[in-house]
């Protein structure tokens, strides 16, 4: 029963691995922090630690999808990220195929002996 909750761990795992980069690219319509990014997505249910996050955040920025600029008015400088224009489109586009796929799942999981 122990090896059986360790792949089903595993594989919620991969499902949510398979999210991430949505989730994020879904609340970057405004500028946000890393951190302050952490808390929001953990309010919306989706846990993502930070050591998985700026690597994220650097890699879309380095790919053109983000731009950034830091605040360093406050006590604490912070990098503010926000999606670019390219950024925009891709998210857009990237929504549209995850409502497609979430479709299609949903159509399959609830055919007749798919439950």
């Amino acid at each position: 029963m122990n090896e059986q909750i360790e792949i089903l761990n595993s594989m919620i795992l991969e499902l949510r691995r398979g999210t991430m980069l949505l989730s994020v690219l879904s609340q970057l319509a405004e500028p946000q922090y890393g951190y302050y990014l952490v808390q929001k997505l953990e309010e919306k249910g989706v846990t993502i630690e930070p050591g998985t996050l700026y690597p994220l955040l650097r890699r879309l920025e380095k790919q053109g999808l983000l731009e950034s600029n830091w605040d360093t008015n406050e006590s604490r400088p912070r990098k503010y990220y926000l999606l670019s224009a390219a950024g925009q489109e891709i998210y857009t586009r990237l929504r549209a195929e995850w409502q497609g796929m979430v479709g299609h799942m949903e159509k399959m999981i609830h055919q007749e002996g798919g439950n």
